[in-house]
């Protein structure tokens, strides 16, 4: 089967995927929807080579300045979402997560960049390219113009691809410490309980949306998968400043 057939397999409204499906969850409708950019994140030549050590140190350098610009916005999404979810035991596994990305990974980005020969006056301003706008732009306007389902929305394919992507790769010996760490730092028992966590969260919420919130859940996921694609191939430009159509209808 390619992958149109595949894609257009899956039904376009949740009901009618859950029709049959005693057991459907609404994030796997959603992870079915968003073929065939989701295996293509998910087995992106960057990961292969990121895992076979064979990664050049350039397009490594861009793609983590890249990811290091869009930290913010990540931070401030999640911050929404701690606002927006319902009781203290949903708010304690953000503010959880959101200590790791303040820590954890900030102290791992900048011992890479100092391995990689990046200034701090660098890394500390870099220049997001359009990709990197176009998906602060849609954690952004999630947060602020939908709720609590429209956040994880975007935030569970994001945290999603990269522990798919990582579990695939968790015995890989790339070389280069900031190789093999950020392999660690996506696939690790915290890491995959967490994700899980938010999947149940988008499960329960999507499952009692309305038809035409759900769509537009759908809409938020399948771009957020489209986007995560185009950040890898983005650090393969050196002239990455390229449109990739941020504005967009939810």
């Amino acid at each position: 089967m390619s992958d149109a057939d595949r894609t257009e397999a899956v039904p376009d409204t949740f009901r009618t995927y859950a029709a049959d499906r005693p057991d459907a969850r609404f994030t796997e409708w959603l992870r079915a929807r968003a073929e065939p950019d989701w295996s293509s994140a998910v087995e992106h030549p960057f990961v292969k080579e990121l895992a076979g050590g064979t990664i050049d140190d350039g397009v490594f350098r861009r793609y983590l300045l890249q990811d290091y610009a869009f930290l913010d916005a990540l931070v401030g999404a999640f911050g929404y979402a701690v606002g927006d979810a319902a009781g203290m035991d949903a708010r304690s596994q953000l503010v959880d997560f959101l200590a790791v990305l303040t820590d954890d990974e900030d102290g791992y980005f900048e011992r890479s960049f100092e391995a990689l020969e990046v200034s701090e006056s660098v890394y500390a301003h870099p220049e997001p390219t359009d990709t990197t706008r176009a998906f602060e732009d849609l954690l952004g306007r999630a947060a602020r113009e939908g709720g609590y389902a429209e956040t994880l929305a975007v935030l569970v394919p994001a945290e999603w691809v990269y522990l798919s992507w990582a579990e695939a790769h968790v015995d890989a010996e790339p070389g280069a410490f900031y190789l093999r760490e950020w392999i660690d730092l996506h696939a690790n028992d915290g890491f995959r309980s967490f994700v899980g966590w938010l999947r149940e969260e988008l499960d329960r919420e999507g499952a009692a949306a309305s038809p035409r919130r759900q769509a537009r859940l759908d809409r938020s996921f399948r771009r957020t998968v489209e986007l995560e694609v185009d950040f890898f191939e983005t650090a393969y430009r050196d002239d990455s400043r390229q449109s990739s159509g941020g504005e967009r209808e939810w």
